[in-house]
């Protein structure tokens, strides 16, 4: 699975980056964004909760 992060919609507020720190960065421009590549099982749970917790649900995981 891959996630992604809808530039458009992301407000920077790191939640995503706190929760799961292997899988979601905060780029130059102070927004978020995910790593390249399949998810690694072991931090599948962490990532589902950053997109759960996204306040503007900018975190789509496929």
């Amino acid at each position: 699975m891959k996630a992604t992060v809808d530039k458009e919609l992301c407000i920077g507020c790191g939640v995503c980056e706190s929760v799961c720190p292997e899988v979601f960065q905060m780029n130059d421009e102070g927004l978020a964004e995910a790593i390249q590549g399949e998810i690694d099982q072991a931090d599948m749970e962490n990532a589902e909760q950053a997109q759960t917790e996204c306040p503007v649900e900018a975190i789509t995981i496929e």
